[in-house]
């Protein structure tokens, strides 16, 4: 088992639980955690299957991330009071997730002969969008699009990929570049509170 694999079977499992948590924070039965925990850890990848006419989908040709979403659902239920408060932790397996769910993305993009700015969206789409689909169907506004640098971490470390690629660096100083470049942003936001500035009125409005 490779590293890259181990660590995308470390985010799905993070990503699950943060579904789950959520679900079950909304009242939800069991059926709606199961559904909320797989599309928060795979929604993003399989939207970028879709996209790029890839198959099998990611967990459709490999039922491990079927069993580490279980897994994870059934562990949220039997040791909830535990996992909430540890909310670093799961902060730190989040970011983790996001960064290997950009470099696979960017890496199955490239893979595929996409252009590199399609290549570099399919990562951010690999990372995010499982989110993305979780808020939608509890009914709100994605997180994404209200606070924190979280997408746009995305896209500098798809860019990373795309710059180390091009440089012909070995793969794992690309791997790690990429990884780290995404952990490193997405950290520093929110240690300093920073945000994407917001649209509010346009440049000519008078005050």
């Amino acid at each position: 088992m490779s590293l890259i694999y181990s660590l995308d079977i470390i985010g799905t499992f993070a990503f699950a639980i943060s579904g789950a948590l959520f679900a079950s924070d909304k009242k939800f039965d069991l059926f709606g955690v199961l559904i909320i925990a797989f599309v928060t850890a795979v929604g993003g990848g399989m939207l970028r299957d879709v996209l790029i006419n890839a198959h099998p989908i990611n967990w459709i040709g490999d039922l491990n991330y079927l069993w580490t979403i279980l897994i994870a659902v059934v562990f949220t239920i039997l040791f909830k009071s535990k996992i909430a408060p540890l909310s670093k932790t799961l902060f730190l397996f989040d970011t983790i997730g996001i960064g290997v769910f950009t470099l696979l993305g960017v890496q199955k993009g490239f893979s595929y002969n996409l252009h590199p700015s399609v290549a570099i969206i399919m990562g951010m789409v690999s990372a995010v969008f499982g989110g993305v689909l979780r808020d939608v169907l509890t009914s709100r506004v994605p997180l994404i699009f209200q606070k924190e640098i979280y997408a746009s971490a995305c896209l500098v470390g798809g860019l990373v990929f795309w710059a180390t690629n091009y440089f012909q660096v070995t793969e794992t100083t690309q791997f790690l570049c990429t990884l780290f470049s995404v952990i490193l942003i997405r950290f520093t936001a929110v240690k300093f509170q920073l945000e994407l500035p917001k649209v509010k009125d346009d440049l000519y409005s008078k005050k």
